[in-house]
């Protein structure tokens, strides 16, 4: 009822059914399955789940906003004083994940909206348990009304781009009406039984939407260590293509993602494809390379770099790629 105007509904053999619009009530169900002890608390369960949701046309933008997506949903079921601990962790889990890209960003705090469930007092406590976590963390935030979940206040993660714009991805939800309707219990130490508390949690929270954020803050020039292909080897005619399989086997072996144009056209022409495609590093492959076992190395951003060894520049890669350096240059 709360949600239907977003799904997308058809009536078969007079039932009506809907695709699925999120993630939540299949964590429930598969809580279900079973009895649980607090004991088992926090119980985490994750799903990288495919979604529908009927957003209307003029809000439809590239990747960054569609009508079918990826999300990466975990579900926290937790006892009521787990909460700002749980919180917590989530909070440095995301911090962590965009700090990895090279992200800055800014909590947004969110709280009831006008279609909401559940009563005054569950929603106070709830908002009051991210707002404490908040400041035990001495995180600033903003104070967004009345933009919460219907079923509970939230979170919200917005990253900053490198043209400044921002974009929502990762949320942190607190829920305490969902496990209601679902009717899920677990038995505490009084042998009774008692409702837990729910969180969900994304970080990237769209895979699409967050790979068309890292594409274009990046301008398509990814980090080494992000880059779909690192290496691109160049042999300068098809005499040399075997060594070019050496050193891609070399490479390969030590987890350098690799790919050989073995096209015949003229280096000159390969490089600037390379160069177009923003590869990070192209190795061109000649007589002289074959018979001294080294490559001659030309880098996206800082050009020539000369002659060195295969081993040196798959050293030098591999520091490159565990570093993680996140710089964008112009």
């Amino acid at each position: 009822y709360n949600y239907k105007e977003n799904m997308y509904t058809v009536d078969i053999d007079e039932q009506q059914f809907a695709i699925k619009p999120m993630n939540c009530p299949g964590s429930l169900i598969y809580y279900n399955f079973k009895p649980h002890s607090y004991k088992e608390f926090p119980m985490k369960i994750a799903e990288l789940g495919r979604v529908h949701r009927h957003e209307l046309s003029g809000a439809l933008h590239g990747l960054m906003r569609v009508r079918a997506f990826t999300q990466d949903d975990a579900h926290i079921f937790m006892l009521p004083e787990q909460i700002k601990d749980q919180i917590k962790g989530v909070v440095d889990l995301i911090d962590r994940v965009y700090k990895t890209f090279g992200f800055e960003y800014h909590l947004e705090l969110s709280t009831r909206p006008e279609n909401s469930i559940g009563s005054d007092e569950e929603w106070e406590a709830a908002e009051n348990g991210l707002r404490e976590a908040l400041e035990e963390l001495n995180l600033p935030y903003i104070l967004n009304e009345g933009d919460g979940a219907f079923y509970g206040p939230k979170i919200d993660f917005h990253l900053r781009d490198c043209l400044g714009r921002t974009w929502q991805c990762g949320t942190i939800q607190l829920d305490m009406q969902l496990p209601q309707r679902f009717d899920i219990t677990y038995i505490g130490q009084d042998g009774e039984k008692h409702r837990p508390v729910m969180i969900h949690r994304v970080a990237f929270g769209s895979i699409e939407r967050f790979i068309g954020i890292l594409i274009e803050h990046y301008a398509g020039k990814f980090p080494v260590w992000l880059a779909p292909t690192q290496v691109r080897i160049l042999p300068i005619s098809d005499k040399y293509n075997d060594y070019a399989n050496e050193i891609k086997k070399a490479l390969f072996d030590k987890e350098i993602r690799v790919e050989i144009d073995d096209r015949a056209e003229k280096t000159g022409f390969k490089i600037r494809e390379a160069q177009l495609q923003k590869i990070p590093y192209m190795l061109i492959v000649g007589e002289k390379e074959a018979a001294e076992k080294t490559v001659s190395v030309r880098s996206r951003d800082n050009g020539e770099i000369g002659s060195i060894s295969l081993n040196e520049f798959i050293a030098n890669v591999s520091e490159e790629v565990k570093s993680r350096k996140n710089v964008i240059q112009d």
